[in-house]
C-alpha cells in the first residue's frame, strides 16, 4: 500500500464535507452508482399483492433510483432456489403470488424499465443458501438433488465441496443470460457459510468455491461475454499489514479469494459488503482498489445502519465514505433500496446532490474491444435531433447511443456535465431548444465509446427566451453574478424559506443549499440558471434567472 496516498485519504475521510453552500460539479463521467435491490421475503420488493400493483410498485422504485444517479440496478432473482421469472430449473419465488405464476415476467420488467432509464440491470443470483429446510425453496430441490445439500440447523445449503454444485449454478446463469438480455450476472454468497465446520484446508477450500466461479465465468463469457459477472465478497479481503480483519474476511474466513477472481480474469466486477466505518473501512477500500487488476470495485455501503432498528450510524459517515470512494477511483453501491428510497436520514436528498451530474458505467477496457465508428449526419429539425447510425466492430447485438451539450465547441465529452442522456436505442431524441451544441457518441455493450459527432449551432442572445419556462416571466431581469460568486435577492419577511434550489432552465435540480447573502457557483458550467426557494412545507418560488458567462 502506498503509505502517502493512504495517509492523505485516511486525513480527508476525517475532515467535514465542503460547505453545502458550494455546488461542486466534480464528478467522474465514469462511475458505479448501484444499489441492491432485495426480492426475499419482500425486504425492498414486491411489498404489495398482485400483477398491477406490484409492477407500479418496482416501476416507482427504478424511477425513485434513476432520479437518484443510480446507474446499476442488482435486482435479486434467485433468491433461496426459487426464481423471480419463469424458470425450468427452479420453482417460482413464493413472495409473488404464493409460488405460483404471477402473470407476468418480474425479470423482464425489470429489465425493460432499467434500460428506458438508461440503467443496467444485473441479475443477483443466491448461489450456496437455498433457504429454510421446510421451505419452497429447499424442499424442491431436496427431492430432485439430495446428494447437493447440507443441513446447518434450521438452513440448507448447496454443497460447494461437491463438483455438481458448479455444474448446476453454471445451469442456472445460463438460463438466465440466454433468455435474457442483462448487463451481468452477481453472484451472491459465493463461498463458504461462516457456520459451516470446514474439515478441508483453507488452500483446498478456496479451490472448491473458485471450481464454482470459474464454471459460471466460462459459462457467462460463452453465451454473451459482454455481460458482466460479479460479486458480493466479504468487505475485507484480508489482513493487512497495518490493519487486521478482525477474524471476518474473504480470504480467509469464508475461502473467498475475490481478488485472484479479478487477476485471473473470471470476474469484471467486486461489490465488497464493506458495511463498516473508520479503519475498519478505509484502509480496507484502498487495498480492494489496489488490487483491482484493471477492474471495476465498487464497495457497498452499510447504510441500513442509518435505520435506529439496524444500527447508530449518523449520515456523515455514509457521506465521507462516498467522498473518499470517489477520490480513489471508485463508485458505490447501497445496501438496501427500501433504506435508500425511504430517505431514511435523508441519504437520498444527500445523493441526489452528490451524483446529480450523470455518469456512466466504465467500459470494459480489458476486453479489448474495437470501439464502434461514429455516428454521422448529426442534425436537428426543431426540438429532434437526428444521425445515422454507426457500425460495430464487436460481437455485440446492438448499439447505444450517448448524447451530450454545452454552450462550447466543439462540445467536451470527457466532461460529466455535459451528458444529457445515455444509453439510448434509438437514432433520434428530443432535446429543448436552448442554443446548445451537441454531441452524439455510438456505444457498444462493453462500454466502449465511438469518436463524437458534433453539431454547432449559432445563436446570438445571452438567452432564448422560447427555451425559458412560462410561469413569472413579468421580469427578465437577471440576478447579478461575477461567474464566482452570486448575490441572492434579498429574502422577504412573509417568505418561509430555508433553503435555496439551483435548476438548469429545462427544470433539472443542480443542487440545494441553505438561504444566504451570497452563492458560490464557482463550479457551475457557463449556462442560463433558475434560483428558487425552498420551504419547510415543500414550497418553493421562483427568485429569478441568472447567467454565467466567464468568456
Amino acid at each position: 500500500m502506498r503509505i502517502v496516498a493512504f495517509l492523505l485519504l485516511f486525513l480527508a475521510a476525517l475532515l467535514p464535507l465542503k460547505a453545502q453552500t458550494t455546488i461542486s460539479s466534480q464528478s467522474p463521467k465514469h462511475e458505479v452508482r448501484a444499489v441492491w435491490l432485495t426480492t426475499l421475503n419482500g425486504l425492498d420488493w414486491p411489498r404489495t399483492r398482485g400483477k398491477e400493483a406490484q409492477q407500479q410498485e418496482l416501476i416507482t422504485i427504478l424511477d425513485q433510483l434513476q432520479q437518484a444517479g443510480v446507474n446499476t440496478v442488482l435486482f435479486q432473482t434467485r433468491v433461496r432456489a426459487t426464481t423471480m421469472y419463469p424458470s425450468k430449473i427452479e420453482p417460482w419465488d413464493p413472495v409473488l403470488a404464493g409460488g405460483k405464476h404471477p402473470g407476468y415476467d418480474p425479470l423482464q420488467l425489470c429489465i425493460d424499465e432499467c434500460h428506458k432509464r438508461g440503467m443496467e440491470c444485473h441479475a443477483w443470483v443466491c448461489t450456496i443458501p437455498i433457504g429454510k429446510w421446510n421451505r419452497l425453496g429447499s424442499q424442491t430441490f431436496r427431492k430432485k438433488y439430495p446428494k447437493l445439500v447440507k443441513r446447518i440447523g434450521d438452513e440448507s445449503y448447496m454443497d460447494p465441496e461437491n463438483s455438481e454444485t458448479a455444474n448446476y449454478l453454471s445451469r442456472i446463469c445460463q438460463e438466465i443470460v440466454t433468455n435474457y438480455d442483462v448487463d451481468g450476472i452477481h453472484l451472491d454468497y459465493i463461498r463458504y457459510p461462516e457456520t459451516w465446520k470446514l474439515k478441508v484446508s483453507r488452500q483446498k477450500g478456496r479451490e472448491n468455491i473458485t471450481r464454482i466461479v470459474r464454471a459460471i465465468s466460462q459459462t457467462v463469457k460463452r453465451e454473451k461475454p459482454w455481460v458482466k459477472l460479479s460479486c458480493s465478497p466479504i468487505g475485507k479481503y484480508g489482513n493487512l499489514t497495518r490493519y487486521r480483519s478482525g477474524g471476518w474476511d474473504a480470504l480467509n474466513a469464508v475461502c473467498q479469494d475475490a481478488q485472484a477472481w479479478l487477476r485471473d480474469g473470471l470476474m469484471d466486477q467486486l461489490y465488497p459488503m464493506m458495511y463498516f466505518q473508520g479503519n475498519h473501512f478505509y484502509p480496507f477500500a484502498i487495498d480492494w482498489q489496489e488490487k483491482s487488476y484493471g477492474r471495476t470495485v465498487v464497495p457497498g455501503l452499510g447504510i441500513y445502519f442509518l435505520d435506529p432498528k439496524e444500527g447508530k450510524w449518523t449520515l456523515d459517515v455514509v457521506e465521507r465514505e462516498m467522498s473518499v470512494c470517489r477520490q480513489i477511483g471508485m463508485g458505490h453501491c447501497y445496501f438496501r433500496s427500501k433504506f435508500f428510497t425511504d430517505n431514511v436520514q435523508g441519504i437520498y436528498d444527500f445523493c441526489q446532490r452528490f451524483d446529480r451530474t450523470p455518469a456512466l458505467v466504465p467500459p470494459m477496457m480489458w476486453m479489448n474491444v474495437a470501439a464502434p465508428t461514429a455516428p454521422e449526419s448529426l442534425s436537428i429539425e426543431g426540438n429532434m435531433l437526428r444521425w445515422t447510425a454507426a457500425s460495430d466492430n464487436s460481437n455485440a447485438p446492438h448499439l447505444f447511443y450517448n448524447i451530450y451539450a454545452s454552450r462550447t465547441f466543439p462540445v467536451d465529452v470527457t466532461r460529466a456535465e455535459h451528458i444529457v442522456a445515455s444509453r439510448i436505442n434509438d437514432t433520434q431524441l428530443l432535446v429543448p431548444q436552448n442554443g446548445m451544441n451537441y454531441a452524439v457518441t455510438a456505444m457498444n455493450r462493453y462500454g466502449v465509446e465511438s469518436e463524437p459527432a458534433q453539431l454547432q449551432l449559432s445563436f446570438n442572445m445571452m438567452y432564448d427566451a422560447a427555451s425559458i419556462p412560462a410561469e413569472s416571466t413579468s421580469s427578465m431581469s437577471l440576478i447579478a453574478n461575477n461567474g464566482r460568486t452570486l448575490a441572492t435577492p434579498q429574502k422577504p419577511s412573509t417568505l418561509d424559506a430555508d433553503f435555496l434550489v439551483i435548476e438548469t432552465i429545462q427544470g433539472k435540480n443542480i443542487g440545494v443549499v441553505p438561504y444566504a447573502k451570497t452563492l458560490d457557483i464557482s463550479a457551475l458550467p457557463d449556462g442560463l440558471y433558475q434560483l428558487r426557494s425552498l420551504g419547510k412545507k415543500g414550497r418553493n418560488h421562483r427568485l429569478g434567472l441568472f447567467q454565467i458567462r466567464r468568456q
